[in-house]
């Protein structure tokens, strides 16, 4: 579901990459308004920067100034100003934490001062958020932190002399750790540590220029170039914009518009030949020598020539078979729309945004990764109520709240995370009785003392315990709302006291509090989140639960601007217990380990099973991960061959394990498997194993392999397709079944990818138990060949251990640890887009040692966690 958000409205500033940044014209990357006073008539002065709502400038008296085509010359004490408050510009900056200011002017005098103002966001001579000034022979900026006062004290000032009466270049920036420069004509003059968060910036300041709003602090002076940014220019944007001059053109930089053709690559084509094409013509099966797959391959083309001749589809080989639906082949043809965008993308040179197709990354469909407000799943829910209030409200929550539902192979997937009356009549019910087992004179105290029913006392305990509680600051419309139950209270002779708990009661039914709100409202390009938005996501990604008060305090000083106090954050939050739940969680999460507790295998094929076998597979999976990850902290690759093992006496029993471990039937204990030839890793167990079903199905189990470790896919069988389950026969075993399928024509182009990943586990029957023959008499084989995605060649594997340690191995193998736990840590399937992050967060990872703790930091400090792509 949806959630519509009544939010401010944020304004632009797109972070592209510093390849679309270079070329020969004025960086565009994150301009919000531009004035460059090319109209030489009129009173008003237009935004060049196109970027929303443009921000137009009134002049009060032309006749103060004098207008020519590039210049604006301020001769008289005059009011230029915006016409309403830039409440889009104002928000970016104050969301962004970041801002330049770019001016090209000459002084007509260097006696002016107070600082005489320049450009100015504020409100008065004593309120703003930021102002360029002129102080004598220096120029001055102040800039309005938490940290500083509301004037924006203290200044950043350049020393004497920087100011004359020539024509300048000056810029101000500041970066969202508090660190402020100032240039003039491209060089660095000076330099201060301004720290402290934006949020108390005004959103109703006007901007201004040659004066203050309150018209007493005028600058006489010429105009050439005034340009407000929502992030710091790199001190080479600044130089090269110098170095280009006032009158430089603006438009966006050469070879952007270049990119569109790489931009339909990866939104179209990709997808396209993902969904058509790739089943028969990738790097293993090559039909026709042809594979789609590899940008180099797919240029050279195969036995018939050609198949992309970029700039030309007409000369193309694949071009040719598409028009004429010889391709794809014995599937429904391409639809005119997708040919279409076939033929554009060859003719518009055929660029690739990558050397390879990562086909289950552009199969996903992109709507699934669309801003959706994320609901808390029930387990994420009692946890933040256990932090927010110290109520432990696990077994009523699962009593009364329906069950999350998978998705894209996790429960926390936002779109499917929907809320019907069952949700809301139980979060009603669970208020309610939370509040019932709080003490809440206690509780509130932490927010307030000698509190009465006045507005001001009142609306002070309301903002704290609901930053608290919301994690983050209220606005004064949220502020109001909740006043409003404790002044109904009071007018009914309520006490102090049950209006504290009816607070709280609406509070724990908030949308802020059940769904992970955030402020999605932008241009649709990507910004950063608030520090308080990013204390969330640190603590849901971590702990599944609310930030814990040093987190939220870190958030209200400004210090998760710090890439450095973020890291030092994620470090101590390492250590809280949370984070290796909620590691546990993800396993059993990633694994489906839930599916367990519905086992119900054949009786007659398996009269000795019990059902609390089920419970010991589980606890051996999940124990063997927390010793693997937390106490030898190991590389998650060791998942796949660690020669060890937990089991309880009865679960070695139905293993057929040759050490038995001492103790109870329920006992679970640490055993080596050093000595096992058969058994080490998580494909060995029975929590895995039984996926295959009563006849250890290579089918169901190699699509787990290929799914859920090599991260790759197949089309889905077509229509009318029998997709029963073949049992084994006397002389004849489910792999050779497997086999009849592979050299069947219809059926082999898809089965060879998945089906040999299955034959190392062979000798495994359907409950995992070790086998050498199976309930038929047939012999069976643990040997065969994997074919990883991308590769040409297999590799011959002689029995079960020798797979797990070719998969321990695999590149491919250690990259998937790093999509899952991302996608979990997201709560969205990935999709091309976060390719790049994503590889990004895997090499940081490996850096680290290729470790649980490595990737989860990697994956916190990313931009996947610090940014979001926002909605126009």
């Amino acid at each position: 579901m949806r959630m519509p958000l009544v939010i401010f409205l944020a304004a632009a500033f797109p972070i592209l990459t510093v390849a679309q940044e270079e070329g020969p014209s004025r960086t565009r990357v994150g301009l919000l308004a531009l004035y460059d006073f090319s109209e030489p008539e009129g009173a008003l002065i237009r935004d060049r920067a196109q970027v929303g709502a443009p921000i137009d400038l009134e002049i009060d008296d032309i006749n103060d100034v004098r207008r020519s085509e590039g210049t604006l010359q301020i001769i008289r004490k005059v009011g230029i100003r915006s016409q309403r408050p830039p409440s889009r510009l104002n928000a970016a900056i104050k969301r962004s934490g970041e801002i330049t200011i770019e001016a090209w002017l000459q002084s007509s005098t260097l006696e002016q001062s107070g600082p005489a103002r320049i450009v100015s966001l504020s409100k008065g001579s004593s309120d703003r958020n930021a102002t360029l000034g002129q102080d004598g022979e220096a120029f001055d900026v102040r800039f309005r932190t938490s940290k500083t006062n509301r004037n924006g004290l203290p200044s950043l000032a350049t020393p004497k002399g920087k100011v004359t009466t020539a024509l300048t270049h000056v810029v101000y920036v500041r970066d969202r750790s508090g660190r402020t420069r100032l240039y003039v004509d491209g060089e660095k003059v000076s330099e201060k540590l301004i720290e402290g968060a934006l949020r108390n910036w005004a959103g109703n300041y006007h901007l201004s220029l040659a004066n203050e709003i309150s018209k007493d602090r005028p600058w006489l002076g010429t105009f050439h170039l005034v340009a407000l940014y929502g992030r710091d220019l790199r001190p080479e944007e600044v130089r090269r914009h110098f170095q280009l001059g006032p009158a430089a053109p603006t438009e966006a930089p050469e070879g952007h518009l270049a990119d569109a053709n790489t931009t339909l690559f990866d939104e179209a084509i990709a997808p396209l030949f993902a969904k058509h094409c790739l089943e028969c013509h990738d790097a293993s099966n090559r039909e026709g020598e042809f594979d789609l797959s590899n940008k180099a391959a797919a240029l050279a083309g195969g036995s018939e020539g050609p198949a992309i001749v970029p700039g030309n589809a007409d000369k193309s080989y694949l071009w040719e078979l598409v028009l004429h639906d010889d391709m794809p082949e014995d599937r429904e043809p391409l639809s005119p729309s997708e040919k279409k965008l076939l033929k554009e993308w060859i003719d518009g040179g055929a660029k690739w945004s990558s050397e390879m197709i990562d086909p289950l990354a552009h199969k996903r469909d992109r709507r699934a990764t669309e801003q959706f407000v994320r609901r808390l799943t029930v387990p994420e829910y009692t946890a933040t109520v256990q932090a927010a209030v110290g109520v432990d409200i696990r077994k009523e929550a699962r009593e009364i709240l329906p069950p999350d539902l998978r998705a894209d192979g996790f429960s926390n997937t936002a779109y499917n995370l929907g809320v019907d009356f069952a949700n809301v009549e139980g979060y009603a019910k669970l208020a309610s009785l939370i509040v019932s087992r709080m003490d809440v004179p206690a509780f509130t105290k932490r927010f307030g003392k000698n509190v009465k029913f006045t507005d001001k006392t009142m609306g002070a305990m309301i903002q704290n315990m609901g930053k608290w509680l919301l994690r983050g600051p209220l606005d004064d419309d949220e502020v109001i709302a909740y006043r409003g139950i404790s002044t109904t209270v009071a007018s009914a002779g309520g006490t102090y006291e049950e209006a504290l708990s009816y607070i709280i009661e609406a509070m724990l039914q908030s949308p802020r509090f059940i769904y992970q709100i955030e402020n999605q409202r932008g241009d649709g390009q990507v910004w950063p989140v608030s520090e308080f938005e990013l204390a969330s996501r640190m603590s849901y990604i971590m702990w599944g639960a609310s930030p814990d008060r040093a987190l939220m305090d870190a958030a209200d000083r400004g210090n998760l601007y710090d890439p450095e106090d973020i890291e030092k954050q994620v470090d101590r939050m390492m250590q809280d217990p949370r984070t290796r739940e909620r590691s546990l969680q993800f396993m059993s999460e990633w694994l489906h380990l839930g599916r367990l507790q519905n086992l119900r295998p054949n009786k007659d094929l398996f009269p000795h099973w019990r059902a609390e076998l089920a419970e010991d597979m589980k606890a051996e999976t999940l124990a063997f991960f927390n010793d693997l990850v937390w106490e030898q902290n190991r590389p998650l690759a060791d998942l796949l061959n660690a020669q060890f093992t937990y089991v309880t006496p009865r679960l070695a029993d139905h293993y057929r394990l040759a050490v038995r471990p001492e103790g109870g039937p329920q006992q679970l204990q640490r055993v080596s498997l050093k000595d096992d030839a058969a058994r080490g890793g998580l494909l060995t167990q029975g929590s895995i194993l039984t996926i295959g079903g009563d006849e250890a199905s290579t089918v169901t189990r190699g699509l787990f392999v290929l799914h859920d470790l090599l991260r790759s896919g197949v089309n889905d069988p077509p229509p009318g397709v029998d997709t029963s389950p073949v049992p084994a026969e006397p002389g004849r075993t489910q792999r050779s079944i497997a086999e009849e399928r592979i050299e069947s024509r219809s059926c082999g182009g898809c089965h060879s990818k998945f089906e040999p990943l299955a034959f190392g586990m062979g000798k495994f029957d359907g409950l995992g138990t070790y086998m050498e023959r199976d309930h038929h008499g047939n012999a069976l084989r643990d040997d065969g060949e994997i074919l990883f995605p991308n590769h040409a060649e297999p590799i011959p594997f002689a029995n079960a251990g020798e797979l797990m340690d070719l998969l321990a191995q695999s590149p491919r193998v250690q990259e998937n640890f790093a999509w899952k736990l991302t996608q979990y840590a997201l709560g969205r399937p990935l999709v091309s887009a976060d390719t790049a992050a994503v590889y990004k967060i895997h090499r940081l990872a490996q850096a680290g040692g290729g470790t649980y703790k490595s990737l989860l930091k990697a994956i916190v400090l990313s931009d996947l966690v610090q940014t979001m792509r926002t909605e126009s």
